[in-house]
């Protein structure tokens, strides 16, 4: 047994402690030599816990075993008449018995305090809501098994939980404990004997898998992404919540903890950004786009001084006629090219670089519209990071002022987002935002969480439907079903509708149809530089002809 010694750090054949170690079947898989001596069925390849122990057969005593088993909280059981056995759950996956009383001699000074240091070391090592070993474990374990040497192979999984926030924010923490407590068994039941599970920190979770092969920790992972895809069932409400998982190998990927940790974050970032509730692999590709990434990253701390940054304006139609701008924002890198909102704002928010960016923004966008003919408004887009900044209303009535734009001619794009936290404190902000006279635009409405409280609650002036919903709204029946519903919820509480991403005229004309308040989108036109504006508006001022297809 001697890679089985070299896993506990000691000669388990010459230790004198009466200490056993089981397989989740109930065989031996190793024994001190005071076992071998007590026990003689413990010398043979046959031995099962049961032979050694036959008093645990008793069926209270059994249930503490499958107890420790599925939990891996550590249990005590007194034998009439002097003896005490600590069952406990070893990182390895398997099941240990420490013997205390008659020839046992552990150097603790009393049963007692043997239970409880047993209990206090389970404490430090384990999560105690999912019984799980914690973050300082994986730690250790990682390292004692690295680096893998010869033939060995070892895979870890980084593991995060997709749609978990929302469940705490909806149905509340208990719902949410509940949920990464099933999670824990889900991922105990997927593993074999020597893999272990962890959860690390909120919902993120690690598997260290012993034989990794790249095709048996694909399967694995496939095995966990697929048994998310059931829903927890939470007081008779099914929530779903998918898992993303990230593979690395040693020792093809690393072969030390801090190299195999990274290179499986990278992975489980890729499993994300494509699309997540997926498991990838991580190859050198994925560190090469993640260094691009920290590339921008850096490059956003200067792109504001260097006047990277630049606004185009998308026209917004109603009723056959312009009635307003949408102010986007774009970034030129002097070597990346133009860089997508989609990618660099995550970024800028993340680096607490938003605030100052979204108030260049909204400053610019009211300068420009000031220089409109004074019917014309325009909509600028406030991220999550810019609306939860204390002093908001304050600094956008100072722009106000400064630009000359009265209030009414600006409308404010927020999306659900930025209402899940903070709610009092976002309600005042909205109402104060009312007072002043600045529109509030609800964004991206239907693809989030579409809270019904937020329409009832909140003082909207507009609601905004997603492009997912118009892109097929002409032929698809459930779109259109959305569509006609978000209207009639909207104009039923006095609110108005604008459809964005219009690309055909069937889309606008069936819109229209439905009572659609306002248009906006690339049939009308693409977004304009704010160079181009001066001659676009002399267009529709003096009546020339412009690329509207409204028929």
């Amino acid at each position: 047994m001697s890679d089985f010694d070299a896993a506990f750090g000691f000669s388990l054949r010459e230790a004198e402690e009466l200490i056993s170690f089981y397989e989740s079947n109930a065989r031996l898989v190793g024994c001190s030599a005071a076992v071998g001596r007590k026990y003689q069925i413990a010398a043979s390849w046959r031995g099962t816990m049961w032979n050694v122990y036959p008093e645990l057969l008793d069926s209270n005593h059994k249930l503490i075993v499958e107890s420790v088993i599925a939990t891996g909280f550590p249990r005590a059981i007194d034998i009439p008449p002097q003896r005490k056995l600590f069952i406990f759950r070893t990182e390895l996956g398997l099941l240990g018995i420490f013997e205390l009383g008659g020839a046992a001699t552990l150097a603790l000074s009393s049963p007692s305090e043997s239970d409880e240091r047993v209990r206090l070391r389970h404490q430090a090592m384990h999560d105690a809501l999912t019984g799980l070993p914690n973050r300082r474990q994986f730690s250790d374990d990682l390292d004692s098994r690295l680096p893998v040497q010869g033939g060995e192979r070892l895979a870890l999984m980084q593991i995060d939980l997709d749609d978990f926030k929302p469940v705490n924010d909806t149905l509340g923490h208990a719902a949410g404990d509940l949920v990464l407590q099933g999670t824990a068994e889900r991922l105990q039941g997927l593993l074999r004997t020597g893999d272990i599970a962890y959860r690390l920190a909120g919902d993120e979770f690690a598997v260290i898998q012993r034989s990794g092969w790249p095709m048996e920790a694909e399967l694995l992972a496939g095995s966990i992404v697929n048994a998310f895809k059931e829903p927890f069932t939470i007081e008779g409400i099914d929530v779903f919540v998918g898992a993303s998982v990230g593979i690395a190998l040693a020792p093809e990927h690393g072969n030390d903890g801090e190299q195999l940790m990274k290179a499986a974050d990278i992975a489980l970032y890729a499993a994300k950004n494509d699309g997540r509730g997926r498991a990838r692999s991580f190859n050198r590709s994925m560190l090469i786009m993640l260094e691009q990434r920290e590339m921008l990253r850096r490059s956003l701390r200067v792109a504001l001084q260097e006047r990277q940054f630049f606004l185009e304006y998308q026209p917004l139609v109603e009723s056959n006629a312009i009635v307003g701008f949408e102010a986007l924002l774009r970034w030129q890198h002097p070597y990346a090219g133009t860089v997508p909102p989609s990618l660099f704002i995550p970024m800028a928010e993340a680096d607490g670089l938003m605030g100052e960016i979204g108030e260049w923004a909204l400053d610019q966008a009211c300068r420009q519209a000031v220089t409109w003919p004074e019917h014309f408004t325009v909509a600028v887009n406030l991220s999550p990071a810019e609306f939860l900044r204390k002093g908001l209303t304050d600094r956008i009535a100072r722009t106000l002022d400064a630009a000359g734009l009265p209030p009414e001619r600006l409308e404010l794009e927020i999306t659900e987002s930025v209402l899940l936290e903070r709610t009092i404190n976002n309600l005042d902000t909205l109402h104060t935002l009312e007072v002043l006279g600045v529109k509030i635009s609800l964004d991206d409405f239907g693809t989030q969480y579409s809270s019904l409280a937020y329409l009832k609650n909140f003082p909207f002036d507009t609601i905004k439907i997603d492009r997912y919903f118009i892109k097929d709204v002409e032929t698809d029946d459930k779109s259109q079903t959305i569509v006609r519903a978000i209207i009639a919820l909207a104009h039923g509480l006095g609110m108005r509708v604008t459809a964005e991403g219009v690309e055909t005229a069937d889309q606008a004309n069936w819109l229209r149809n439905q009572g659609c308040d306002r248009l906006q989108g690339n049939l009308f036109s693409a977004p304009i530089p704010a160079g181009s504006m001066e001659k676009f508006l002399r267009q529709i001022v003096h009546g020339e002809p412009i690329e509207l297809r409204l028929s």
